[in-house]
């Protein structure tokens, strides 16, 4: 670290600046060079440069003499915090002339809120009761937990049907997020279950103990345990004298946990930089509340600085326009008002079609269009406010032989045969995890429920679970497979083999098992095969499975880890998905009422305020051309009233007559006039069955 001493950040200059705008500079330079920088919110609107100028903070920060060590860089994403940090490097080197690596060496605590809370409760495990051997359940396995639980309370016998281990998880999780009642989280998001209070509470409660009997944490739990971690006075200072800066990407992303974690760590709000745009606040459903960043300047004493980046440096005026617009109708918002020195002629363009077959039908001719014009299928995106709205589009390309990824789906990790290698490892590591135990030894023929709980019991009594497992008797028909398994699990444990080439040895073991098991095991040995060179970039086990499990790689199409076959490809992608993405030309489906906003999120004032903002994040991932598409009918299915009926639609409440003069309107296809001239003037009658016989 000697390169980063701050006698050199002294002599450095600051002309790296002069790339900023006026606003931007004023956010990277707040409180450098005082005792103490007071509370910074930075609203960041859409295109404004915010990942830019966080980096230029933290990068001027370091030049001023702050040890980036000392610095704690939270983000939503570990790959953002990866590209945070290269950001920053690229901005030292070229001011400092340190090294390459040196500064992402340096800033050792940016990542994301879940992946930080997991290396605080390790290093704090010891003072808060926690085995700091834990392992960590994905949602699959936390679920799979939770139906464990179900069943042993014999609540899967109820007269009346309980809700499935996937409700209750999304209870669960919502609640401990949002930091709500439970009675008053049912009544709110959850009616169907509200006559299950009582049941769901038990079952919450012992799915703790089990988690806790097991050494096992969830997503959730790594906040959780975080926030009461910091209620004890003594910690919460030992935690907040780690840090001298705290900068938090995305603010208005963050529940009511992760704000108070975040109050509790910076009471003062010294040191502490927050940036985000509440206009693009879109995920209640996660138990995100634009709340936090609407309430963080009133949060201090006196009140957090407000800078707004209001200059947009990806999107044509034209198309600004009309998503400020939009959004100048939200109830409550930082007023903002984007612009841009993109001039264009091209306004935003309503697109009026028949039906959901003319949609698609358009769609698929102006990406033709657009495409033999010079942009690049990758360049273009069609975006919906569901994934199921995409089903027409997607036989349409496939009729046309439009390739396309569509965001939003399958992970990575959810493969079968992938959670299967990495159970083997979680077991491993943690003898006490039961749903990764019951995996692996469901895996081997002759081994069902039964047989595994029995072993997995004989385990949880003993204080030597290597030796436990050897002394098992041998399943009569897993053969090999068995004996195969208690070596591994001696060597995995005994720490015998180094890392990743652990893995090597799980594969061995377990490609029997995949090809009497998968008939396409040849495609998912490839996968198998991509785990292994991704567990290369991480120093041990451990880190693997933390890291993996918090921030596992996307799957891009319905087989992950097949690669695509063509070098161009179209987006198609949830609004959800699309956010902090951009494309060229943008496509957005059934921009009517029923779909923007969403019949189920138009219940109350919150929801529908949301529905505005999905919209608004939609239009503004457009660079020069946006289509908004406005079928007159669109077919809906499975509506418990109606069954599955066309519905006649009108255009979003969002876009009102007064707002339509800041687009074009477009009707598809178009009408061709018919020439009067040319029209018969008495009707014409032709005898075709006569002609037809005629032929012979």
């Amino acid at each position: 670290m000697a390169m980063l001493s701050s006698d050199r950040f002294a002599a450095a200059d600051t002309t790296y600046l002069d790339a900023l705008n006026a606003n931007q500079r004023r956010a990277v330079v707040h409180g450098v060079g005082g005792s103490a920088p007071g509370p910074l919110l930075v609203i960041a609107g859409a295109g404004s440069g915010k990942t830019n100028t966080l980096a230029h903070r933290v990068a001027h920060l370091m030049v001023n003499g702050a040890d980036p060590r000392r610095m704690l860089l939270l983000t939503f994403s570990r790959r953002a915090a990866t590209e945070m940090s290269r950001r920053v490097e690229r901005i030292a080197a070229r001011v400092l002339g340190v090294g390459s690596g040196a500064v992402t060496d340096a800033l050792t605590w940016a990542g994301t809120f879940h992946g930080i809370g997991a290396r605080l409760l390790r290093e704090y495990a010891h003072q808060i009761g926690l085995d700091p051997a834990f392992t960590i359940h994905d949602r699959e396995d936390a679920a799979d937990l939770m139906n464990l639980v179900r069943h042993e309370l014999r609540l899967s016998e109820t007269a009346s049907r309980f809700p499935t281990k996937g409700t209750c998880l999304s209870i669960y999780s919502r609640v401990v997020n949002a930091q709500a009642d439970l009675d008053e989280m049912l009544e709110k998001t959850f009616p169907w279950c509200a006559m299950w209070g009582a049941e769901l509470r038990s079952l919450f409660g012992a799915y703790v103990a089990a988690k806790q009997a097991q050494n096992v944490l969830d997503y959730d739990d790594l906040l959780l345990y975080w926030g009461a971690m910091m209620d004890e006075p003594a910690i919460a200072l030992a935690v907040s004298d780690m840090f001298d800066h705290i900068l938090v990407d995305e603010y208005q992303d963050t529940n009511r946990l992760q704000s108070a974690i975040l109050l509790a760590i910076r009471p003062s709000g010294q040191g502490l930089t927050v940036v985000g745009d509440d206009a693009q606040s879109i995920y209640s459903f996660r138990a995100a509340t634009v709340r936090n960043i609407l309430d963080f300047p009133a949060s201090f004493s006196p009140n957090a600085e407000i800078v707004t980046l209001d200059r947009n440096y990806r999107s044509t005026q034209p198309i600004l326009a009309a998503a400020n617009a939009v959004i100048e109708k939200a109830t409550e918002r930082f007023t903002k008002n984007l612009w841009s020195e993109r001039k264009s002629e091209a306004k935003p363009q309503l697109v009026t079609v028949k039906d959901g077959s003319d949609q698609v039908g358009y769609i698929a001719t102006s990406i033709l269009e657009a495409r033999e014009a010079g942009t690049p299928l990758m360049e273009q995106a069609v975006l919906f406010r569901t994934s199921s709205h995409s089903g027409p589009l997607e036989i349409e390309l496939t009729r046309r032989n439009i390739p396309f990824v569509k965001f939003g789906g399958l992970k990575f990790l959810d493969a079968a045969h992938i959670k299967d290698m990495l159970s083997v490892l979680r077991w491993v590591e943690n003898p006490r995890d039961r749903v990764a135990g019951f995996r692996v030894l469901q895996l081997m023929p002759g081994i069902g429920p039964g047989t595994a709980g029995r072993i997995l019991d004989a385990l949880d009594t003993s204080s030597d679970p290597v030796w436990a497992l050897s002394e098992v008797p041998a399943p009569a028909r897993a053969g090999q497979h068995w004996t195969d398994l208690v070596t591994l699990f001696g060597r995995l444990s005994g720490r015998n083999i180094s890392w990743p080439l652990e893995l090597s040895y799980v594969r061995q073991w377990h490609e029997p098992l995949l090809e009497a098991g998968y008939e396409d095991a040849h495609i998912r040995t490839a996968d198998i095969i991509q785990l292994e060179q991704i567990a290369s970039g991480y120093p041990s086990r451990d880190r693997f499975l933390t890291e993996l499990t918090l921030d596992p790689p996307d799957a891009t199409s319905d087989q992950p880890g097949v690669p695509l076959r063509d070098e161009d490809y179209l987006i198609l992608s949830t609004i959800h998905s699309a956010k902090g993405q951009e494309w060229k030309s943008v496509h957005v489906l059934n921009v009517v009422d029923g779909c923007i906003p969403s019949d189920l999120g138009a219940g109350t004032t919150e929801e529908l305020e949301e529905e505005r903002r999905l919209l608004y994040v939609a239009m503004t991932r457009a660079k020069d051309e946006l289509h908004l598409l406005v079928p007159q009918k669109f077919y809906v299915t499975q509506q418990s009233r109606y069954g599955d009926r066309h519905l006649y639609a009108q255009r979003t409440r969002f876009i009102p007559r007064a707002m339509t003069h800041l687009f074009d309107d477009v009707l598809w296809p178009p009408v061709t006039p018919v020439r009067s001239d040319l029209l018969p003037s008495q009707p014409t009658r032709v005898d075709v069955a006569a002609k037809m016989r005629s032929m012979w």
